[in-house]
């Protein structure tokens, strides 16, 4: 699953035009890595619940600039197996 996350995140942030050739899963998604802004990661959010059915609330947004890429996959990876098991998206 994460693998699967990684390549659909990171090529929906090469369509939001990102600069995503040195991203590792080190790489902070704010502005010491990818330097997604707020908006960016909502847009991100909303194609990651259109794919996958997860839904990231307004304040988890925020705080997702402070996360790892790896650790945002592990985030999402967890949602979508809720999802999947019928439990909660959120």
């Amino acid at each position: 699953m994460i693998d699967e996350l990684r390549a659909f995140s990171l090529n929906a942030m090469t369509m939001m035009n990102y600069d995503v050739s040195d991203v590792t899963d080190d790489t902070p998604l704010g502005p010491a890595g990818i330097d997604l802004e707020s908006l960016g990661i909502a847009e991100l959010g909303l194609r990651l619940q259109d794919q996958y059915g997860v839904v990231l609330a307004d304040e988890e947004l925020e705080k997702m600039a402070y996360l790892t890429f790896g650790d945002f996959l592990a985030d999402v990876a967890v949602r979508v197996e809720l999802v999947r098991a019928g439990g909660q998206a959120a």
